[in-house]
């Protein structure tokens, strides 16, 4: 049996092939990371009439399509962490990047046998995985725009926000939209400005409200420079923000359905609702019981717990431990529970400290 080892990269992929004494059969296959790269790598090996096994490093996302595409074809792969390989690589005399050489320590590993393979999720984890994380990134994106809303609105109409208890709530959002600077608010009767807080309010806000707005846009001190501009890129930031909040209402809709059909516990957690178990859920892979010990599993939890997502991290490590212990994911404690808490720090790094209690 042949080894093929692959070093990844982002456009085009190196490949050489050793057999099960570590002689060299091909010492460099290149192909581009697209179909036709794949049928060379392929018919390159298919040439051989030797069954092989294949090795890459777990390389950013650009190992993925050809793992993906080596598993369709049937082939066996074997997915290392490149912390592994740098191991073998230090014993080069030259240890400079060279893909050549980095393919060939690849596949040494595998002849070698002393790695651990990267886990590979099932799809369904994978795509779970993949919402949660854009979903994610679709709401820090969306604080971004709100920020700089704010700054906008800091520089045009710095009282606007003594005015309502939350900017970006209906009725101030729709304000926004149709009169922005001060003169615009202004500039209109002021029933009509009471017509349209009624109806965006639903009857909460009408004259008086249009009244202290106008009174206070009278008396604001904020620039008149360039207040048309302003107000374009305020009304701007507020469509993609509209837009922002639709994509994670579907988002949020997709991550429910594709929780629902793993039956999973974490939502039974007090704290953990169900976009912040899927995110535990799918980053652990989907598979608690890969996790040895109840301190193990708990320690996984903490990593993937995020002060934005959660404002109460210890709070819910201390609910997934009494989940645990009350048998519902069929794992053994290592240490008692009166004794052991496993708390996250504050700090950017989320150093772990252990704390008896």
């Amino acid at each position: 049996m042949y080894i093929v080892g692959i070093d990844i990269a982002k456009r085009f992929h190196e490949a050489a092939i050793i057999d099960r004494a570590g002689n060299v059969v091909v010492k460099r296959i290149r192909f581009a990371n697209s179909h036709s790269g794949f049928l060379k790598l392929m018919e390159a090996v298919r040439k051989l009439n030797v069954t092989a096994e294949f090795g890459m490093e777990a390389t950013g996302h650009y190992w993925l399509s050809l793992y993906a595409h080596l598993r369709q074809a049937g082939q066996t792969v074997h997915v290392i962490n490149p912390l592994q390989s740098d191991a073998l690589r230090s014993m080069f005399i030259r240890q400079t990047k060279n893909d050549t050489i980095d393919a060939l320590i690849v596949a040494e590993v595998i002849r070698f046998g002393r790695y651990c393979k990267t886990q590979v999720a099932p799809e369904n984890i994978v795509a779970l995985r993949e919402l949660c994380r854009q979903r994610f990134f679709i709401v820090d994106t969306a604080s971004d725009f709100k920020r700089k809303i704010i700054a906008l609105l800091d520089q045009t109409f710095p009282e606007y926000e003594k005015l309502f208890s939350d900017t970006f709530g209906k009725s101030s959002v729709e304000l926004l939209a149709n009169y922005t600077t001060p003169e615009e608010m202004l500039a209109v009767d002021t029933q009509t400005l009471a017509d349209l807080l009624n109806k965006a309010s639903r009857g909460r806000f009408g004259f008086d409200k249009a009244n202290q707005i106008q009174q206070t846009a009278k008396n604001s001190f904020g620039i008149i420079l360039a207040s048309s501009s302003f107000a374009l890129i305020i009304r701007q930031y507020l469509e993609q923000l509209k837009s922002f909040e639709t994509s994670i209402s579907v988002f949020d809709a997709e991550i429910a359905r594709l929780m629902a059909t793993f039956g999973t516990k974490l939502e039974t957690i007090t704290g953990i609702g169900t976009t912040l178990a899927a995110v535990i859920f799918s980053e652990i892979g989907g598979d608690i019981k890969k996790f040895s010990s109840v301190s193990k599993l708990v320690l996984g939890f903490i990593l993937l717990l995020d002060s934005r997502a959660n404002p109460n991290p210890k709070g819910i490590c201390l609910n997934v431990v009494l989940l645990i212990f009350d048998e519902r994911c069929g794992l053994p404690p290592t240490l008692p529970l009166s004794k052991t808490l496993l708390l996250v720090s504050s700090t950017k790094r989320n150093v772990l400290k252990g704390k008896t209690i």
